[in-house]
C-alpha cells in the first residue's frame, strides 16, 4: 500500500469540485458537533465568501482528496479570528491539525506581529486543545448557559426573584442611541482589564470598543434589540447596560452586561438582566416575537456571574476552551 502524502494549501479554484465533500461533512455536523446556532452557509456562498476575502480557507489534501480544513478571517476585528477546524474522520487527526496549524501560522506570521489571534474551540474542537498549546496559544474556560422559554423552573425562578431596593435617583429604560458613547465608555471602562481583553484586545481602546458597540447596535452581530436591552440611569445619566441582540431566527443573546464602577455592589446587573430577559418572556407569551432561548457567555472562573445568571433563571449548557495566541511583541 502507497504511503499517505499530504499537502497543504489555499483554497483555490482547482479543488472546488473536491473540497465540496469535506465541507459539507462540516455543514452536516455544524450543529450536533460544533454547536453552531445557525446553518453554515450554502458551499456555493462559502465559495464567494473566500473568493471576496471575507475569509481565508486553508485545505489538506491526504493524496490529492481534501480530507481536513481550517479557517480564519483577519478584517473582522482587531484579532486574527481562527473560525474553525475540521477533519473527515478522526483518523490521523493530530497530523492533520498540527499541518494545517502550522500553516496557519506560516500565512499570519506578519500580521501576528501585532495582532492577538482568536480561536473559540467549540464542540469536538476542545480534543485539540493540548495540541494547540504546543503552539503557544493559552486559554480561558467560558460557559455558555440558556434561559428556555417555556421551561417552568426558570420562568418560576425568574417570577420570584427579590431584587435589592433601588435607591433615589436610579431607574431602568430601554437603550436609546443617544446612550451609545456613554455604552461604549462604560464598556471599556468595564472589559479593559477583564479576561475578555485577551482574546479580543478591542476592549483595551476606546475606538476597539466602538468598533463592537457599533456592530451590536447596527446589527452586525445579528438584529440588535433597543427595546429589550436595559439601561440604569442615575439621576438620568446611563451608568450600566445590559445589551441584547438576536443571534438566530428564534435565539436571543445578552453579549454584554456592564456597570459603572461606581454604582457596582448594589445587584443593579439583576435588576438589568431580570428586565430584560421578562420583556422576552413577554414578548413569547403574547406572541408579539417568538424566542425559544436566551443565552449568555460568561467565564468558567466567574463564579459571582455564574451564581447571578443561575439565580435568574439560566443553566449551564457546555462549556468551551477559548484559545487566544498573543502578539509577538507581547511574548
Amino acid at each position: 500500500m502507497a504511503d499517505t502524502t499530504y499537502e497543504v494549501e489555499l483554497l483555490n479554484k482547482n479543488v472546488y469540485k473536491i473540497f465540496a465533500g469535506v465541507y459539507n461533512d462540516f455543514k452536516a455536523k455544524a450543529v450536533s458537533e460544533y454547536k453552531f446556532e445557525l446553518e453554515p452557509l450554502p458551499y456555493e456562498e462559502f465559495l464567494d465568501a473566500v473568493e471576496k476575502n471575507y475569509m481565508q480557507c486553508i485545505v489538506l489534501k491526504e493524496n490529492d482528496i481534501p480530507t481536513a480544513f481550517l479557517v480564519y478571517t483577519t478584517s473582522i476585528s482587531e484579532s486574527i479570528e481562527l473560525n474553525l477546524i475540521h477533519c473527515l474522520g478522526t483518523e490521523d487527526e493530530i497530523a492533520k491539525i498540527k499541518l494545517l496549524t502550522e500553516k496557519f501560522l506560516e500565512l499570519t506570521e506578519a500580521e501576528r506581529q501585532v495582532k492577538v489571534v482568536s480561536y473559540p474551540m467549540i464542540g469536538h474542537q476542545s480534543v485539540f486543545t493540548a495540541d494547540i498549546a504546543k503552539y503557544g496559544f493559552k486559554f480561558v474556560g467560558l460557559a455558555v448557559l440558556r434561559f428556555m422559554m417555556g421551561n417552568a423552573s426558570s420562568e418560576r425562578i425568574l417570577e420570584n426573584m427579590k431584587l435589592s431596593e433601588k435607591q433615589d435617583g436610579y431607574k431602568i429604560v430601554s437603550y436609546s442611541d443617544s446612550y451609545r458613547e456613554e455604552a461604549i465608555r462604560i464598556i471599556h471602562e468595564s472589559f479593559r482589564d477583564e479576561q475578555d481583553a485577551l482574546y479580543d484586545t478591542r476592549y483595551k481602546s476606546i475606538e476597539g470598543t466602538t468598533d463592537i458597540i457599533n456592530k451590536i447596535v447596527e446589527d452586525i452581530y445579528g438584529e440588535f434589540l433597543p427595546e429589550v436591552t436595559s439601561v440604569l440611569l442615575y439621576n438620568d445619566s446611563p451608568v450600566g447596560f445590559a445589551f441584547a441582540n438576536v443571534t438566530g431566527g428564534k435565539i436571543a443573546n445578552i453579549p454584554l452586561v456592564a456597570i459603572e464602577k461606581e454604582h457596582r455592589g448594589k445587584g443593579f446587573s439583576e435588576h438589568l438582566l431580570n428586565r430584560s430577559i421578562k420583556t422576552i418572556v413577554d414578548w413569547t407569551k403574547l406572541g408579539k416575537r417568538i424566542f425559544l432561548e436566551v443565552n449568555v457567555t460568561t467565564e468558567t472562573n466567574n463564579y459571582k456571574a455564574l451564581k447571578m445568571y443561575r439565580r435568574i433563571g439560566f443553566r449551564e449548557d457546555y462549556c468551551y476552551p477559548q484559545a487566544y495566541l498573543m502578539t509577538k511583541k507581547q511574548k
